[in-house]
């Protein structure tokens, strides 16, 4: 379960990094085969689709018009994409846990990125605070896809 929470962290952030993150592990095997999401999110169309949608995001996040995330769209998006990403990671016979709790952790940690973030862009600007998130962002997903999984 490690690995969903993972997600819904990530997630707090940037909304499509978990989709890009599942969508590209599905497409390369790194995703357990007997949940049934591997084959949807193996699709290159659905690989590509969701990186461009992150990539987009990553850049976006820079910008001053950039929305908060913590409006109450974004944290439904965030919550349900934070969901499939989680279940996308997890056994089958612990899919639906799984998801409950990486929905549940995406909606926390979009309210604690958000306050952070807003502590550091005082500090040191909206440019420079982003780009460290992203890259805690993407190392966190990273480490959440590639964990080793027991059993």
């Amino acid at each position: 379960m490690i690995r969903s929470i993972l997600m819904g962290i990530v997630a707090g952030s940037r909304s499509m990094t978990p989709l890009a993150m599942v969508a590209n592990a599905a497409r390369t095997g790194e995703l357990p085969a007997d949940n049934g999401a591997a084959r949807l999110l193996a699709h290159p169309l659905v690989s590509l689709g969701a990186t461009a949608l992150a990539t987009y995001e990553l850049v976006g996040d820079k910008q001053k018009s950039a929305p908060d995330r913590i409006i109450p769209p974004a944290v439904v998006i965030r919550s349900l994409n934070a969901a499939f990403a989680g279940m996308a990671l997890a056994p089958r016979n612990q899919r639906f846990a799984a998801a409950a709790l990486a929905g549940a952790t995406a909606v926390i940690a979009s309210y604690a990125s958000f306050a952070l973030r807003m502590r550091a862009m005082r500090k040191h600007g909206q440019a420079s605070t982003g780009f460290v998130e992203d890259a805690l962002v993407l190392s966190t997903a990273a480490a959440a896809v590639r964990a080793r999984v027991p059993g």
